[in-house]
This record gives C-alpha cells, structure tokens and sequence, in this order.
C-alpha cells in the first residue's frame, strides 16, 4: 500500500501550524504573564524614617511666623498693639522634591513619596490650614470679653447668652484708659449781679470765666463678673467774680467704684463661655484639618494604585494587539496561499479590531489617572518643568497582611475613639452643654453690687485780709418820717467796716492733692440694684434654643455613628471580599494559563484550530486584567477601611497630635506643623519660649 502524496500546500499548512504555535507561546509566555504582580515577590514595607533632633523653633517648614493667640506685647514697643501684623502670601510654587525626583523627563514615583508629596503640595490641605490659624484669632477675640469666630465643623461659633441685658457695664477684659483734655473760655452775662457775686452794679453786668479740665478714667471687666474704674479728675477755673473763695480755683479728686454681679452673670465659667468655646472651636479646626490630611491621604492611595492598574493594564492589552496582529497577518498569508478559509482570516482581524479599540481605552485611562495623581501631587501641574513628565509608580500591589480587627464591634469600636467626624461631634456637644449653663444663667434677674470711694480736694488763689476800720458809709440814718437823725446838730450816718487786703495766699494743684490724699472730703456709697424683667421672654427664648440646639447636636452624633457604622461595615466586608476576590482571580488567572498552553500543544498537533486559540488567549488576558484589577481593588479597599476607622495617618506615619515640647523629632509631613500640630497655638510658642 503506497502512501498518500503530499502537496505543497499541505506541507506548508503542516510547517505553519507549529511556527505560529511557537511564535504565540513565546510571545504569551514573554508578555502577558509579567503584569501578573501577584507571581512576583511581595516587596517589605519601607523602613521608617530615622527620627532626628533639632533645636528648638517655634515653626515647622517656615510655614508660619506668628502665634495668632496673642495680640502684639505693648512693651519694650509702645505703639505694637496699635500696628497691624504681616500675613505672608501663600506660595503657589511646587515642593523642591518633586523635581528631585524627575530623572530624564520621568518621575519615579513610590507610594510613600506620592502620599508626602501629596500633604505637602495639597491646595486643600493649604486652604484647610488657615482654619486653625483662624480659630486661634477666635481664642484672641474671646480673651477680650468679645465673641469668637466660627471655623467649619463648629456647630456653635459663640455663646447665645445675653448676661446682664439691662446692667451697662463694660464687659471689656482689655483694660480701657480714657483721658480727656477740656478747655473753656467764655464770657457770660448776668442779670442779678448780686446773686451773682459781681457787686450792685446799675448795669448789666458779665462774668469772664476760664476752665481747663484733665480727666483720665482706668476700667476693666474681669471674669468673675466684677467691673471696676478708677476716675482721676482734676479742673482748674477762674471767673471776674468776687464771691468764690478762690480765684483760680484747683480742685482734683479720686474715685474707686466696683460693681459685682450677683445673680445674672455671676461665675467663672459663665463668664469665660466664649473663651471654652473658642478654644473647643480650635480643637474642632485641628480634627478637620486632620479628615483633610485624611481624605488627600486616601485620595492619593487610590490615584496612584489606579495608575498602577491602568499602566499595567495597556501592556496587557498591547500584548494582546501584538498577538493578535500576528495571528492575523499569519492567518492571511496562510489564505494567499491557500491553506486557511477567509473566515478564520474575517475572524482574527475582528480580534484584532476589538483588541485595538481596547489598547486606546487602556491608554485614555492611563493619560486621565496620571493627571489625576499629577494634580494631587504638585501645587501647580501646569508648571513648565512637570507638564509633560510622565509618571512612573515603582510599588506593585500585592495582597496586603490582615489588617482587619478581629471582629466588627472592634473596628467600630476604633472608629469611635479615632474618627474626626466623631471627635468634632463631642467637641460641639461640650459647646452646646456652655451656651446652655450660660443662658440658663441669664434667665435670673439683673442683680447688681456696686461701693464707691472718692476723695476731693480744693485749693486755689485767695485774698490776705488786714484788720478792719470803722468807717462811715455816708448812708444817713433817718427817722420814722424819713427825716435825718443828728446830735447836737450833727447828722448820724450809718456804720461800715474796710477791710484791706494785704497780700494773695498761694495754692494750687499740690495742696488740692494733699487734701485728696489726706482724705479731708471723703465720699462713700454703696448700693443695691435689682432688675426684673417681666415674663422674660427674650432670655427665655434663648435658653429654650440653646438645649433645642445641645438635643439636635446628640442627634446628629447619633446619625455620625450610624454612617461611621455603615461606613466601617462597608469597607470591613470590601476589604475581606477583596481579598477573597484577589485569590479567586489568581487561581483563575493559573487555570486560564494552563488552558492556552494546553490549546497551543493541541494547536501544534493539529488537534485545534486558530478559533480555538483566539478564545483561549483572549480568556487568558481577561483573567490577568481581572488579577490586576482585583488586585488594585484591595489595596484601595485597605485604603479606605483604613479611612473608615481613622487609621490612615499613622499607618501613613502622619502625626497630628498636641505637642507637648518644641522640639522636632522628624521632618513633618504636614508643612506648618510641628510634631504634627498647626503652628501658631499658644502651646507651640509657650513650650518654645520655655526652653
């Protein structure tokens, strides 16, 4: 029996099946499995940066230079408190790092760098630092006796209490010097000269007077409830009359007065509400400031995780147009000679077709996640030295240790203690409890204490009288008729006395303050005011808002933790599916491989045909885009189950806490933060001025 023949064409068909095997098995075994990253080894977490001391500074990062809770010191520099500070403007230029990391129009950028790129570039972390500063200035305000200022997230901005509505007292803390200088000089005429000490004149008669009066009052209102002044007055006057005493005239006095609240606006804690406030307020603007670092920290995660699917996600699908743009152009030179049906040709090129339209989504997606990761990480993307770098992530996901608390009551129970959010809440709740201790305190009546102490003294120019002669008055003395009254012929006149002056007596403002000083003219008061305001409604109105606001503020703390529980048991159950999902893909991503290296053997011994491989390629690249993306998806759900649970700063090693010195273990994080706190507090500058 002779064997059959073979044509050229069937040898050629022979030879092509095992080549374009070959050439596919290569290819696939080069290409597709190297994005597979959970095939590589997990890489450990970078160590901690080495903690370094410096010397002490009231600044971090040069980000702030004033402690916005004090006001400018009055001494050595007088004219300090009464000149405005210099806020500096805020730079729009990008961190110098981000360009050290550029080598040759590439940014290698790991996940550590892109999250402390992202805090110290964030314009929102830099519009969220201000409200910190901004709630110091409220502290300020407060510490005068005034209302502070609100800042996001306070509920209350200052207490509602109106103390002593009907008392006018000044409720400044900040002492208040008051001086006055008066002159007067005026010539007025008089009607009754003898009243008015200018003599009997048949005329109308004026008086020419000249005053100079220097007055300085000294008051303050004190915490407790206690308002005091001290007035300091001194007048010197003179007149063209004849009947003062003393002409000039100095006369100068001394009063102390004291009021003291005795129902309404009595307390330390009723009258230091807006301090408690301001300074809750200020504790509430660092908590915010933290779920901003905690929400740029996040959002960067996931930038640059989804920038590492979306790079790794274009060379699968470029290895798959490769592929398929070689099966194709084999396929039509097996049908220019022959050998194959146009229809296995219509359907490569269709594989191809669709593996094209693939390759340009992947790419669109990876153009539109680096921008994004571009624009969390620099101030300014459209600086010149950055536009067109391209970004180059060098972490791999892999599946990340349990990070997962035991069970979900110990993660929510984390959640409480550590949530912004939450701790923003109980900060509102103790707000809400001083405004209603404070209008609870204005609903009594208007009670008032008040002593005074004064002391007068007067002195001036006086006449020196000699010793007085009798003198006739020529004014004769008549009788009953009217007739003058003589003896022996001789007219009686009525007498008068002369007195002459024989010098001017000196005093002046030296002797009325001796007299002051001596106490010669005390003046004592003491009294009692009580007002009563019928039906109080205002006050009452006041008080009925303020628990109506301390009950919506526990409900609302109530529907915080039923979001932060739904939050947490969201990202818990994401972060075990995901995980779950991850070794799902992976073994599917195995069996698949196995799959289209057992379809390629079949292919070389003729047992399939190039439909078959098509399927069992395009299944293999799907399973491996479903690795990465599972892949991609855990990691951003840690992410967020640590958001969830407030964990991301210091699994970021990002600190916000209170500093207790002034000193800087390390270089923070934050910019205008040390150890983690907004620079600018009182504690900063009073710990640095301590060492």
């Amino acid at each position: 029996m002779t064997s059959p023949s073979v044509t050229p064409i069937q040898s050629g068909s022979l030879f092509a099946r095992p080549l374009l095997a070959a050439v596919l098995a290569m290819t696939l075994a080069g290409g597709p499995g190297s994005p597979a990253f959970a095939q590589e080894p997990q890489q450990p977490p970078p160590a901690p940066p080495a903690k370094t001391t410096a010397a002490p500074i009231p600044v971090s990062l040069g980000s702030a230079k004033h402690n916005f809770t004090r006001a400018p010191r009055p001494f050595p520099n007088l004219i300090a408190p009464y000149r405005a500070i210099k806020i500096e403007e805020t730079s729009v230029a990008n961190s110098p790092r981000v360009e050290q990391l550029v080598h040759e129009g590439k940014l290698e950028l790991s996940l550590q760098d892109a999250v402390e790129l992202a805090l110290e570039n964030s314009v929102d972390i830099a519009v969220q630092r201000y409200y910190p500063w901004i709630a110091d200035v409220g502290i300020l305000k407060a510490s005068s006796g005034s209302s502070g200022y609100g800042t996001p997230g306070a509920a209350i901005a200052a207490s509602s209490a109106s103390l002593n509505p009907f008392a006018f007292t000044i409720t400044s803390y900040d002492p208040l010097l008051t001086s006055s200088v008066f002159f007067d000089d005026r010539k007025t005429p008089i009607n009754n000269p003898f009243i008015s000490g200018t003599g009997t004149s048949a005329t109308a008669a004026s008086i020419v007077s000249h005053t100079a009066t220097y007055n300085t009052q000294y008051s303050q209102y004190f915490p407790t409830g206690t308002s005091m002044s001290v007035t300091y007055d001194n007048t010197r006057s003179s007149n063209s009359a004849a009947a003062n005493f003393f002409n000039p005239a100095v006369q100068s006095s001394i009063f102390v007065s004291f009021s003291q609240n005795l129902l309404s606006g009595f307390g330390l804690t009723v009258n230091r509400r807006n301090i408690l406030i301001a300074k809750n307020n200020r504790k509430i603007a660092d908590l915010a400031f933290a779920q901003q670092a905690i929400t740029t920290t996040t959002n960067t995660i996931t930038a640059y995780w989804e920038l590492v699917y979306a790079r790794a996600n274009v060379k699968v699908q470029e290895q798959a147009v490769a592929v398929s743009e070689k099966l194709y152009n084999d396929n039509k030179k097996q049908l220019e000679i022959g050998t194959m049906a146009p229809l296995d040709v219509t359907r490569a090129e269709a594989q191809l077709a669709t593996d094209r339209q693939n390759l340009i989504v992947a790419q669109t997606v990876q153009l539109q996640d680096e921008q994004t990761l571009k624009n969390a990480i620099t101030r300014n993307p459209l600086d010149p030295r950055l536009v067109n770098v391209e970004i180059i992530p060098t972490d791999k996901p892999s599946t990340p240790e349990q990070i997962e608390a035991p069970s979900f009551e110990e993660a929510l129970r984390e959640a409480y203690t550590k949530r912004p959010d939450l701790l923003e809440q109980e900060y509102n709740l103790k707000n809400a409890g001083i405004d209603v201790k404070a209008t609870h305190n204005a609903l009594l009546p208007t009670a008032t204490l008040s002593a005074q102490y004064g002391t007068v003294g007067l002195s001036g120019n006086s006449l020196i009288k000699g010793t007085s002669k009798l003198i006739s008055s020529e004014v004769p003395i008549v009788d009953a008729s009217g007739n003058p009254v003589s003896v022996n012929g001789t007219p009686i006149f009525e007498p008068a006395f002369s007195t002459p002056t024989t010098g001017t007596s000196q005093s002046g403002f030296g002797d009325a303050m001796s007299s002051v000083f001596h106490n010669n003219n005390p003046d004592y008061a003491v009294g009692v005011s009580i007002t009563i305001p019928i039906r109080n409604r205002s006050l009452q109105a006041d008080n009925q808002r303020s628990m109506l606001v301390q009950r919506q503020l526990e409900t609302q703390m109530q529907q915080l933790k039923n979001a932060a529980l739904l939050d947490v048991r969201n990202t818990y159950i994401a972060l075990e599916q995901d995980r779950a999902r991850v070794e799902a893909a992976s073994k599917a991503r195995e069996l698949q491989q196995q799959t289209f290296e057992a379809e390629q053997k079949k292919y070389q011994l003729g047992a399939s045909t190039v439909y078959q491989v098509i399927l069992t390629q395009r299944d293999f690249v799907t399973a491996q885009g479903t690795e990465l993306r599972a892949l991609a998806d855990l990691v951003e759900a840690r992410a967020n189950y640590e958001r969830a649970v407030g964990r991301t700063l210091e699994v970021n090693r990002v600190t916000i806490a209170d500093a207790k010195t002034g000193e800087v273990e390390r270089e923070t994080l934050i910019p205008g933060t040390l150890h983690g706190q907004v620079v600018g507090t009182e504690k900063l500058f009073s710990d640095a001025d301590q060492k």
